[in-house]
């Protein structure tokens, strides 16, 4: 039996792999609406004591204070402090993309000594940009080289899977320039007038089951402690982390306007970039790109990812207990809506894929849905009163935005012109 079992994980991880990487559409799992259970979403305007929120002091003095301690506590783990000591150096400066944008490499190193962690954060911002400019923070998947062709950027040097093109014996090299460049369209976002910051995911946490030995996540342990206590974060909540520190930074840049960063991410990272504008409010406006199971999709639908999936592919990703509600999605005590509804009144992007049907876009369109009330109890426009989930390409909504795009798992130029537009109404002054 343990052989089994251990086969099953292998093989399910292999498929979540080849899902990652474009070699099949969805793994197996439920894609019929018709077999997904009877389920209740929880009212996100409802206190676990059965008390009613009818006022906008009320959800932010008490129940977004009760749902953000439940989604530490059950789903992401609560984030430990306080910071440890931060360093910066300004790394390289210089023209970049024909002289429309500003390049600059930093270097942020975290604590001191052997456990110290540097992350490698790049920027390009508008070169004709006279005042501060708003920018969108995001985090990559196969490190800064691979956003862009771009010679002067450095190549990752933390451990990066060997199935990322262009690396070897889990190193970048020069083959690994431009391999994720399609989901960056730098020269659209700089000619936008928008900044982009980034940083490769795994500076803040390698996305592999290593017992929680690398990565930020030593940087808190004491008295002896080895890894994460139980309650404490995961992985995601690691990329949170590294999310909220690349905001850090850019309060001290005078050529980003701090009051004006979106976060943003993608799948997994989308996950994790609705954790960090949750936690941390300076962010004016939230993105999450098909971010799917632990993030905009619904769990109680069991459609697509599921919790059991989820949890047994990547255990690292969440709090330790999260696994308990595998196959029990009926006993969560929230749901993602919820966790989209602490957002409010910030705005907030929701987009989903059409062939993404693992991500479950219905489910994603559906938490939209059920965060709406609590946007329009702060006083916004919500999704602007759409019930029904759009065609795909047809973007919808109000302070809450939401488009599902045609084609498979991917941040795409389609979806940028999206954000793009939605942060010109946002955040464009």
């Amino acid at each position: 039996m343990r052989i089994i079992g251990t086969l099953s994980a292998a093989l399910a991880a292999l498929a979540a792999t080849a899902y990652a990487f474009g070699l099949v559409q969805s793994p197996p799992g439920n894609y019929d609406e018709s077999k997904i259970p009877p389920y209740t979403l929880p009212d996100p305007l409802v206190r676990d004591n059965g008390q009613r929120v009818t006022t906008a002091a009320a959800w932010t003095s008490d129940r977004r204070p009760e749902l953000l301690a439940a989604f530490a506590r059950v789903e992401y783990g609560r984030t430990p402090g306080p910071l440890p000591p931060v360093a910066a150096k300004v790394d390289d400066e210089g023209p970049a993309f024909g002289g429309i944008a500003m390049r600059r490499q930093v270097t942020l190193t975290f604590g001191t000594g052997p456990k110290a962690v540097a992350a490698h954060v790049l920027m390009y911002v508008p070169a004709k940009a006279t005042a501060p400019v708003p920018a969108f923070a995001i985090l990559n998947f196969q490190g800064n080289q691979a956003i862009t062709t771009d010679p002067a950027v450095a190549l990752a040097t933390s451990w990066l899977p060997n199935d990322d093109p262009g690396v070897v014996d889990h190193r970048a090299t020069e083959k690994a320039r431009g391999t994720e460049a399609t989901r960056f369209p730098i020269d659209l976002i700089v000619s936008r007038g928008y900044a982009l910051v980034t940083a490769y995911y795994g500076d803040f946490d390698p996305d592999f089951d290593d017992g929680f030995q690398n990565g930020v996540h030593p940087l808190f342990y004491t008295g002896g402690q080895t890894r994460p206590a139980d309650g404490e974060w995961g992985s995601i909540g690691a990329w949170a982390w590294g999310l909220s520190r690349l905001l850090d930074y850019l309060q001290t840049e005078h050529v980003i306007d701090a009051t004006r960063v979106a976060v943003a991410g993608h799948s997994r990272l989308g996950k994790a970039a609705l954790w960090a504008g949750v936690q941390d409010t300076r962010f004016a406006l939230v993105i999450s790109n098909e971010s799917g199971s632990g993030g905009a999709a619904l769990h109680k639908r069991i459609y697509g990812e599921t919790v059991a999936d989820i949890t047994r592919v990547f255990p690292h990703w969440f709090t330790s207990g999260f696994k308990q509600y595998a196959g029990h999605e009926e006993r969560l005590p929230f749901d993602q809506h919820e966790l989209l509804a602490m957002v409010a009144p910030r705005p907030l992007y929701v987009a989903s894929a059409q062939g993404d049907q693992w991500a479950d876009p219905r489910g994603e369109f559906l938490s939209a849905v059920g965060a709406d009330p609590v946007y329009q109890l702060l006083g916004t426009t919500g999704l602007g009163g759409v019930k029904a989930m759009p065609p795909a390409d047809a973007p919808v909504g109000g302070t809450i935005g939401y488009h599902m795009r045609s084609g498979p798992h991917d941040l795409t130029r389609y979806d940028w012109e999206q954000y793009l537009n939605f942060a010109d109404r946002s955040l464009k002054r």
